[in-house]
């Protein structure tokens, strides 16, 4: 295992107080299954081909999901500590993943293996609840993500952004964060002097 400051033991009581409450046996069932992984700065996660078996909750760092289209890599979701990353696809059909996962920042995973989790869920309907509750949240983001995109105009979705994940705007680099947006690097720029014209 790699030489990891947080132990596991502690992500899954993290992962308990923010998904569903559990008992000692049930934290050990889901502290016996965590696997801890690092990753350097730019080192891919999941690449392009691969199947995703792993639900990852990120404990240090900051990840990106994106994918290829035209020679160009569009990005679809970032996440910085204390988030879930996953393709969702991928991990249920089983199939390989055209979405691809890399590490911003040196980063530091927990993955929880899909098919251990779903061993341990069929003795605990406390990590039942869990695991359910990981995939809405995951889908959850993805319609507000969707719904962002469709309907807002450009200032309005870099200030959601600002205010949803701030860490993101703060770590990010900002050809990254234009892609997420879905606007370019010029209009960015545009828009981020924009905003901080209005907040003086």
């Amino acid at each position: 295992m790699p030489n990891i400051s947080i132990a596991p033991r502690d992500v899954a009581r993290e992962l308990a107080r923010r998904y569903s409450t559990m008992t000692h046996e049930e934290l050990d069932m889901l502290e016996s299954i965590l696997v801890a992984r690092k990753f350097s700065k730019n080192e891919k996660i999941l690449s392009e081909g691969e199947v995703c078996e792993n639900i990852y909750w990120i404990v240090k760092g900051l990840v990106r999901q994106f994918y290829m289209k035209n020679g160009k890599e569009l990005t679809e979701y970032m996440a910085p500590e204390n988030n879930i990353c996953m393709c969702i696809e991928s991990l249920f059909r089983e199939e390989p993943s055209r979405l691809q996962i890399m590490a911003i920042e040196p980063t530091v995973l927990y993955c929880l293996p899909k098919a251990k989790l779903e061993a341990v869920a069929m003795k605990s309907v406390n990590i039942q609840i869990l695991y359910r509750k990981i995939l809405e949240e995951s889908l959850i983001l993805s319609q507000v993500h969707a719904d962002m995109l469709r309907f807002e105009s450009a200032i309005d979705r870099y200030q959601k952004l600002v205010k949803r994940s701030p860490q993101l705007v703060l770590r990010a680099p900002l050809v990254y964060i234009a892609s997420y947006l879905q606007m370019t690097p010029e209009t960015l720029s545009r828009v981020r002097t924009q905003t901080l014209l209005e907040d003086k």
